[in-house]
């Protein structure tokens, strides 16, 4: 039962962690107009017990993108500087997408693992009544 109950565990942290991710890629998706906004990424890290790997996940520090901010030109545009140009934003819709996509369907792999295991277990306790 220990290891079902492990198993519950993993699946619920990277469930948490692909929340949060596509959190800030719908963040990211509202700000692709908001001129000066730069793109926030997120990463895992491996969730340590007495310095040996458990198999969950977390989420570490957002970051923003440092990639050149998109130049629009728009003379009428109230930021626009005297050469008609303002900083846009760095977000690119077509790879937030695409992340949007692939942290859903890590999300439903994950659920899909509890749903397992939940499953299982419910099984494990039914034979054990009998």
């Amino acid at each position: 039962m220990a290891d079902l109950q492990n198993i519950l565990n993993l699946s619920a942290s990277g469930m948490n962690a692909q929340a949060t991710r596509l959190r800030h890629v719908s963040e990211n998706i509202a700000n692709a107009d908001t001129p000066g906004y730069h793109r926030k990424t997120v990463s895992f890290e491996a969730v340590m017990d007495q310095g040996v790997k458990t198999g969950a996940v977390t989420t570490g520090k957002v970051e923003l993108d440092q990639s050149p901010l998109t130049e629009i030109y728009d003379p009428g545009h109230p930021l626009a500087g005297e050469n008609g140009f303002y900083d846009g934003s760095n977000v690119e819709l077509m790879i937030e997408i695409a992340d949007a996509r692939e942290a859903q369907r890590s999300y439903e792999a994950n659920l899909k693992m509890f749903d397992q295991a939940r499953q299982m277990s419910s099984s494990v306790l039914d034979l054990l009544r009998r």
